[in-house]
């Protein structure tokens, strides 16, 4: 009887240890220009699932790091396509990585800076600092060297370049002024919190190669909050979504 009993208590302790593992929200890693079209994919995600999600933004390198050191993330929104597959190869995403939309690159200024030559004009005497995301962890800076490459104006333009760790930091650096001009995601500056603030002008998509960002789940997520994982991993590539990322300044894949 006191075995039986033991038995019990066990069994009951390991069911309410899965339950609060998988109480809290689900913990998605986002590449930073997700910032603000996150929170309109979880509202609809928890409108339809009633299962609220997290977003926890950084840049793309970063979060690989950060899953590979053992972070707790169950769903990884990269901005580009190399770092998952990098850790779906490794073992620490259990789904290859999929393409859930195509992230488009814009000059966006908050000074008076004619911006009409786009990419060109940054090799001007009267543009001082550029901001773009370090190319090393968020794809968008590594595609910000290919657009100045394209336009033969690297050379002209390194010397001003100033470097965030993500589009969120280069967003700060614009918004203070830091930074004459920089290079952010059309994602950010269509955003209601950040419509009106400065002007910006798309650079042209042939100047710098595909932004395909891709989705997967992560060894966490698949075995603390797998059916979760599951379910916001097809929300992602579902016709709502992609809805919302077309919404959102992203083109569809």
């Amino acid at each position: 009887m006191k075995n039986i009993l033991i038995n019990m208590l066990v069994t009951l302790g390991l069911l309410l240890a899965t339950g609060l593992a998988q109480a809290g929200p689900l913990n998605v890693a986002i590449a930073a220009n997700l910032k603000y079209v996150f929170d309109d994919l979880a509202a609809e995600f928890k409108k339809e699932t009633g299962i609220e999600v997290q977003g926890i933004p950084n840049a793309s390198g970063k979060i690989a790091t950060q899953v590979r050191s053992g972070a707790p993330f169950d769903i990884f929104l990269s901005a580009d396509m190399d770092f998952p597959e990098g850790l779906y190869k490794d073992g620490f995403a259990v789904t290859p990585p999929k393409v859930y939309a195509y992230g488009l690159l814009v000059l966006w200024t908050q000074k008076d800076v004619d911006l009409s030559k786009g990419v060109a004009g940054l090799a001007d005497a009267g543009v001082s600092k550029v901001a773009i995301a370090n190319p090393k962890l968020a794809p968008f800076g590594k595609q910000t060297l290919k657009a100045l490459e394209y336009y033969k104006v690297r050379a002209a333009v390194e010397p001003k370049l100033v470097y965030g760790e993500s589009i969120t930091q280069v967003s700060q650096y614009i918004d203070s002024k830091a930074a004459d001009v920089g290079f952010s995601a059309k994602s950010i500056v269509v955003a209601p919190e950040i419509t009106g603030k400065g002007k910006w002008v798309e650079v042209p998509a042939e100047s710098y190669d595909p932004i395909a960002q891709g989705v997967v789940i992560l060894k966490h997520g698949a075995e603390v909050n797998g059916e979760t994982a599951r379910k916001f991993y097809g929300f992602v590539l579902s016709d709502k979504a992609r809805d919302i990322f077309f919404k959102n300044g992203y083109k569809l894949p």
